[in-house]
């Protein structure tokens, strides 16, 4: 997904994990450029900027190397980096609300402090630099499920992420006099610190260039049985990959494009295409030309037209409402003979044309609704579900209960060995029905199910439902737990109690 939780230890440390990486041309004003990327996968309002990790955008000038066959970029030695730092939560003003505050140091030596979510973001006194950093949704979309590259609905749908959006004078900071295409990757990495005595720290966490460096071509899940090379990937110099590693990952992307093209049984790469393809993804940066227009199908266009050995007639860049992965994998599948259109057409929410670009995020709760017709009476079917520690669901081991009536809590073990923390927050037995909260055990907050018994005909109705809002996983990932858990659950109800004749 783009580079969402691509690899071991972003899986393991979602702050540390970027996500997106895009540049383009400010659709407010033609002489400032736009950079900005996406850490944290599906966040939600618990998210928060780690205080212990350097959040850096780094700018190179490119020059075009060869084309055709012989196709390639070289970066040059000068960084244009620009580097965010935060602080932990602090409590600010009469109404002690917590806030988070950062740090920008720009290119120039400039630091800018930065107010976390706050949509005007800074500017520099001169007007050169605008930050923003804060939740937004989710740019990204992925509608195929790409292991057999069949269409899917946005699997991000309704997915929030934490951003750093990054405005500048393109003149003043790139002097594209001098040369207007240039190359822009983005890095996680640890804060300096004191030497340990037991080892030290990665040199960075994660990095990104181009979209699906590390998900569907390092690790193309059509690809069983192969190593997972992300991690080493990400622990990889940005413009200068380790010499002793290329030939493992120049293999790795040779095979990874040659599954792709043949997806769809036919050969539409020529060997030499192929490893020229290989060279230009050998160095992962996301190019742009400050020159020349850049657009929502300009994406990967800089590399098309130098492959294909002809001068670049776009900016290329990434903007925000970009199809990058139906692009992309119409290129790997069959060289652009016929575009390949997934099962979404675009992000949540759209990017826009003024600061910061990024959608505002997701704040929607989801709900989801689920019933049964039982052909046992009300009352009986209650007698069983009615209790808060009733143990009836199919998928629960065991359930132990704390305190009575409101407020007690159900600690439950589901048969996977998972735990799950329930509230009571309401109960009327006349009714039939209760009301509770979860406390923790599913990725979501402000997660609140009724269950509900009726009267229908000679027999009953059980109505299960739920809302949340999905927090620190994937809102669809979330949706299929619930979705699961309650037609399981009233399928065993079924099961006991039999169907209405």
């Amino acid at each position: 997904m783009s580079d969402h939780v691509d690899g071991p230890r972003q899986i393991g440390d979602p702050a540390s994990d970027l996500t997106d990486l895009f540049a383009f041309t400010s659709p407010d004003n033609k002489g400032r450029t736009v950079i900005a990327t996406d850490v944290f996968p599906s966040a939600g309002e618990t998210a928060m900027f780690s205080n212990a990790i350097n959040h850096s955008l780094v700018v190179r000038r490119v020059t075009v190397a060869g084309l055709g066959d012989a196709a390639g970029f070289k970066a040059g030695d000068q960084e244009y980096r620009f580097s965010c730092r935060f602080d932990a939560l602090k409590r600010e003003g009469d109404s002690g609300k917590t806030v988070q505050r950062g740090t920008c140091t720009l290119p120039d030596g400039r630091e800018l402090g930065l107010l976390v979510n706050d949509e005007k973001g800074a500017s520099t006194p001169d007007g050169v630099f605008r930050v923003f950093a804060g939740l937004r949704s989710d740019p990204f979309f992925l509608a195929w499920f790409p292991a057999v590259l069949k269409k899917a609905p946005n699997l991000l749908l309704h997915d929030n992420v934490l951003s750093i959006v990054i405005e500048f004078d393109t003149q003043r900071v790139l002097e594209p006099q001098k040369g207007s295409l240039f190359g822009v990757i983005a890095e996680t990495s640890p804060l300096p610190g004191p030497p340990s005595p037991i080892g030290h720290p990665p040199p960075r966490f994660d990095w990104v260039g181009r979209p699906e460096q590390t998900n569907m071509r390092l690790n193309n899940p059509a690809m069983a049985g192969t190593d997972d090379l992300r991690d080493l990937w990400n622990q990889q110099t940005p413009f200068a990959i380790a010499e002793e590693f290329q030939p493992v990952f120049r293999k790795r992307l040779l095979d990874s494009l040659t599954n792709w093209d043949m997806r769809d049984g036919k050969a539409d790469w020529t060997p030499a295409q192929l490893n020229a393809a290989v060279n230009i993804y050998l160095d992962d940066f996301l190019l742009f030309d400050v020159s020349k227009p850049i657009n929502d199908t300009s994406y990967f266009e800089i590399e098309k037209s130098t492959l294909s050995g002809k001068p670049y007639q776009t900016g290329g860049g990434r903007t925000v409402n970009a199809n990058v992965i139906d692009i992309m994998v119409t290129w790997m599948v069959n060289n652009d003979r016929e575009f390949l259109q997934g099962g979404a057409t675009g992000a949540t929410k759209p990017g826009t044309n003024s600061f910061p670009y990024l959608a505002s995020p997701n704040t929607q709760v989801q709900t989801a609704v689920d019933s049964v017709d039982l052909s046992a009476t009300p009352d009986k079917v209650w007698d069983l579900i009615g209790k808060f520690g009733a143990l009836w669901h199919p998928l629960i081991a065991k359930i132990q209960v704390t305190g009575s009536g409101v407020g007690q809590l159900r600690t439950i073990e589901m048969i996977d060995g998972k735990q799950i923390i329930e509230r009571l927050d309401e109960i009327n037995d006349s009714q039939r029905s209760y009301r509770y909260t979860m406390i923790c055990g599913i990725g979501a907050v402000d997660y609140v199910g009724s269950i509900d018994v009726k009267p229908k005909g000679t027999g009953s109705s059980v109505e299960w439902r739920v809302q949340y809002w999905a927090d620190g996983q994937a809102d669809f990932v979330v949706k299929t737990i619930v979705t699961t858990l309650l037609r399981t659950g009233l399928a065993g109800l079924k099961e006991h109690f039999g169907a209405p004749k």
